[in-house]
């Protein structure tokens, strides 16, 4: 096949249900390669890791004027960028202490375990639907202070914006743009009321904690609390849906991994770490040259879009020892699924007692259980991969 086709092909919904091969395929064909829109693609681990790391990879997309307004502080570069996460991970706790997301433990389980209650044995549930969305979505509310009635509208928000980002090559944009924008200023305006109704009148809440801030210094701008509020509800939710979908499809589809974690439950964490590297919620991020860069002999034009292929460095087996095998008792397994450096997403933790919790409640019910649809429905998004219904029968 012709490599220069390899981002269109990657991004056709049609590949969607299993874009390895195609990751194969661009590993195979150098670090580096080169599409006709002027894009590269980068898909090899260590070549990922590096230009994760390197200062001169922006994420900004004001470097190639594609927007006017500040972006959230996971598309800024250092220092801007350090100062806003800074600010925005205050209200999770100190760091090195346990802090607000350890905290929502028991809150969690609770909210697992309403969930699997109507469940039973002869009955057809959708997984995406009746459990790995509504999770998320209880949690990162509970977290921000947002009632959960009104998650319909952010719902509609959120999808408008996770369509505006997908990776879309040689496409008019244009019109999923406007759309992404109006979506935001949106969400950013209810939030920002949400939390000015706090102001003055603390709750157990993280819009709260924004607004009472007392140290002028620590305190975000309206404007910043709209994009970091925006950010962290949709990234609080969007990628732990994929994650524990995408965990429940790989261990039916594979019986004697599931068999062993009924087992040894306790192998939980590093499964829940096996399936950020076999199959993981975010697959790709684009990064912007602030100079030339050289990557094994191929020069990274400043101002031109890379994108990284988190997904495909994951099963590099240049770094992963059988990289197409699921093993959940895998131990070197330093993987990309949240992604590393200054922009490693900061949201893991969160994410990660979620996925334990959630896949640690469903252990029981999978040994019976069997999937309807194989492969599933899968979403439109490309960068955000997993499916959109997983219907099982228990």
């Amino acid at each position: 096949m012709d490599s220069a086709t390899l981002l269109a092909r990657i991004t056709d919904y049609a590949s969607r249900p299993n874009p390895y091969p195609l990751y194969t395929e661009l590993r195979e064909a150098g670090p580096v390669v080169r599409q006709p829109d002027g894009s590269y693609l980068v898909g090899t681990y260590h070549e990922i890791a590096a230009l994760l790391h390197d200062p001169r990879m922006s994420t900004d997309p004001r470097t190639r004027g594609e927007v006017t307004h500040k972006p959230p502080f996971l598309r800024l570069d250092d220092p801007e960028h350090h100062r806003l996460r800074t600010l925005a991970m205050r209200p999770f706790g100190p760091p090195h202490s346990p802090g607000r997301v350890d905290s929502m433990r028991g809150e969690i389980d609770r909210i697992t375990k309403e969930l699997l209650e109507p469940f039973e044995a002869g009955q057809q549930i959708d997984i995406v639907d009746d459990f790995a969305y509504p999770l998320p979505v209880a949690v990162i509310c509970r977290l921000l202070g947002v009632p959960r009635e009104d998650e319909p509208l952010f719902r509609t928000w959120s999808d408008a914006l996770v369509t505006a980002a997908d990776v879309r090559p040689e496409e008019d944009t244009a019109e999923t743009d406007k759309a992404g924008d109006q979506a935001r200023i949106e969400m950013g305006g209810y939030l920002v009321n949400l939390s000015e109704q706090r102001r003055g009148k603390p709750t157990d809440d993280m819009l709260s904690a924004f607004v009472n801030e007392p140290d002028p210094a620590q305190r975000l701008t309206q404007e910043e609390l709209a994009e970091t509020a925006v950010l962290l509800l949709i990234a609080g939710h969007e990628t732990t849906v994929n994650l524990i979908a995408n965990g429940v499809l790989t261990l039916l589809r594979q019986p004697d991994p599931l068999d062993h974690l009924r087992r040894e439950p306790d192998l939980l964490p590093r499964a829940v770490e096996e399936l950020l590297r076999y199959e993981p919620p975010v697959h790709m991020r684009e990064r912007i040259p602030l100079a030339d860069i050289d990557v094994a002999g191929t020069t990274l034009a400043q101002g031109t879009s890379v994108i990284l292929v988190l997904a495909s460095g994951n099963r590099d087996p240049l770094r992963f020892h059988d990289p197409d095998r699921f093993d959940p008792t895998r131990t070197d397994n330093q993987h990309l699924g949240f992604g590393s450096g200054i922009h490693l997403c900061y949201g893991a933790p969160l994410a990660r007692l979620e996925a334990e919790a959630a896949l640690g409640a469903l252990l029981p019910h999978l040994g019976t259980a069997r999937l309807v649809q194989d492969p599933p429905p899968y979403r439109q998004n490309a960068m955000l991969r997993g499916p959109r219904h997983l219907p099982i029968h228990l």
